[in-house]
């Protein structure tokens, strides 16, 4: 039976194991690099969904949107929307309604993708609500994980330059790793639901 807690008390994380994604990372830089990574992915059944932006140090800045990180267990595909917006065929992934794409605080990634063109999302799952269903109160995805897997993912990249011209492995790693995360935690959620093979403990 797996023992999971309400609250992930953060400072117990540095104790786990990291994680990383060890599948294939894709950047796509174009719009005919975009339409190739869409169709694959819409032939997928559950998609793991991230996005990343530069951060801004000047207040009252905010910048657009840089990277859409789209997550199968074994794929992930990096798109450079600071280089191609959000042309078609990203709209088309974003609006579909058949295959199912988990994500976290999707709220604040939809705005931030609004900001670049506007969409109405398909059929998305917001992990925040779904891992309630188990008891679990917190909201982060490290805190999360760490519950649900005893691993540790790293933040330390979340601060870089997403709009660099080159995206470090550790970036990519990184990207890769948030998106692959979300689909990790949904299948495990499932899991956790039919099985109720688990405990929860509460904080005092």
């Amino acid at each position: 039976m797996k023992l999971i807690k309400d609250k992930f008390d953060k400072k117990d994380i540095q104790t786990l194991p990291k994680v990383l994604f060890d599948g294939r990372i894709f950047i796509v830089l174009n719009e005919s690099e975009a339409d190739r990574a869409v169709d694959y992915l819409l032939r997928q059944s559950v998609l793991g969904f991230d996005t990343e932006t530069r951060p801004s140090f000047r207040r009252g800045h905010i910048n657009k949107v840089a990277l859409l990180q789209v997550a199968t267990a074994t794929t992930c595909f990096l798109f450079r929307l600071n280089r191609i917006g959000l042309p078609d065929s990203i709209l088309r992934l974003l609006e579909d309604v058949r295959i199912t794409k988990v994500g976290l605080s999707l709220k604040d990634d939809f705005h931030n993708l609004r900001q670049r063109r506007d969409f109405t999302p398909g059929h998305f799952i917001e992990l925040q609500n779904e891992v309630q269903l188990l008891g679990i109160e917190d909201m982060s995805l490290q805190k999360i994980y760490a519950n649900l897997f005893a691993q540790r993912i790293s933040k330390t990249q979340q601060l870089t330059n997403w709009e660099a011209d080159t995206l470090t492995q550790a970036q990519q790693l990184y990207a890769a790793t948030d998106a692959w995360a979300c689909l990790n935690i949904h299948a495990e959620v499932m899991r956790l639901q039919q099985t109720g093979d688990y405990q929860l403990l509460t904080s005092p």
